[in-house]
């Protein structure tokens, strides 16, 4: 690989397309924004990995994790990582206006609108009816996701174990979101740190 090919991609990421500039990375962001009514989790799959191909599907799995636990919308995050990645503080800006800009200007006017017929039987079922939309959009995505870790270093039967244990504590036993993070994320970090650790002489050897 060439020098010039080599500035094209992460270090240590696979081989895949990049956002050619930070306007790219805003008109990106910003078409993915308002396609993500309700859903936005599944829309970011899709044009980041399937048509973009900014993104392996591991890659998604593993950056997707990591803008779950901190601060803030998900796919602020994700879009503030990729555009860091790529085009350092800069890209990190225009990604953050791409996501925000345009949704910013519907959702005002949309509340402006909404404000009257809040109260309505209509309004209130089709708020319902996105509600189940969205969580179809949701779930369809983390099946589709599934596949991603038959190669986790984790091995996938110890993937499914900790899915099982956090689906449990948090939509059964309700226990708060951040003492699960804390709790299983910290035993699925040090659990994979082992696992990293047990092929590295593996790896080294001749």
């Amino acid at each position: 690989m060439t020098p010039q090919e080599n500035d094209l991609h992460p270090p240590g990421s696979a081989l895949h397309q990049r956002p050619q500039s930070k306007a790219d990375l805003f008109v990106s962001f910003s078409i993915l924004a308002l396609q993500g009514f309700g859903g936005v989790l599944a829309i970011v799959q899709r044009e980041l990995v399937e048509k973009k191909q900014w993104l392996t599907q591991e890659e998604f799995l593993e950056d997707w994790a990591v803008a779950q636990i901190l601060p803030g919308p998900n796919v602020v995050n994700l879009s503030l990582m990729i555009g860091d990645r790529y085009f350092g503080f800069a890209g990190a800006l225009a990604a953050l206006a791409g996501m925000l800009a345009f949704p910013l200007v519907i959702v005002l006017a949309l509340a402006i609108v909404f404000g009257g017929i809040a109260d309505t039987a209509a309004a209130q079922g089709a708020l319902r009816g996105m509600g189940a939309v969205a969580a179809g959009l949701i779930a369809a995505t983390g099946i589709k996701l599934i596949s991603s870790l038959k190669r986790n270093v984790m091995g996938l039967a110890v993937c499914w174990a900790f899915a099982v244990v956090s689906f449990i504590a948090i939509a059964l036993l309700r226990l708060p979101l951040a003492w699960v993070l804390l709790g299983v994320g910290g035993l699925a970090c040090v659990w994979a740190y082992r696992q990293l650790d047990s092929t590295k002489p593996a790896e080294g050897s001749p």
